[in-house]
């Protein structure tokens, strides 16, 4: 199933998960997922305990401010590409970046970079999202 939430919908998405799992309830396994990376970050969680003051919230590059809902999405995005290994290959990067810095999840935060080239190179060119980009990034990391 495709995963192609609007701004609120992902962000409704994760402050439920971090609810859920906070309450022990019972989660699907995408909030399970979403509830794990939530757990790594504890730098997001005041954020995602407080959705009535960070539903709107921008988070603006230029103000220094990283954008926890991005993050942990862009987490969700690589975890579904190496469960997949879409695009091709991505799961042998995955497994060498891991290597590398000895941590799947300093691995992921490399990749990140990369997909998030590809993302911007693609929102200043006005087309697709082209994974040979990002699959030549990560050749570099």
């Amino acid at each position: 199933m495709f995963f192609n939430p609007s701004r609120d919908e992902a962000r409704n998405f994760l402050f439920e998960s971090w609810r859920k799992r906070r309450a022990g309830e019972l989660l699907t396994p995408l909030e399970d997922l979403a509830a794990q990376l939530i757990a790594k970050h504890p730098e997001y969680h005041a954020v995602l305990e407080n959705p009535e003051r960070h539903q709107d919230q921008d988070f603006l590059p230029e103000q220094g401010a990283a954008n926890p809902f991005l993050h942990l999405m862009m987490h969700i995005t690589i975890e579904e590409q190496i469960s997949i290994n879409q695009p091709a290959g991505i799961r042998a990067h995955f497994a060498r970046l891991t290597r590398q810095f000895e941590s799947e999840h300093d691995a992921q935060h490399r990749m990140m970079e990369c997909l998030g080239e590809m993302i911007w190179q693609a929102q200043r060119n006005r087309n697709q999202p082209d994974a040979a980009i990002y699959l030549a990034c990560l050749e570099k990391q």
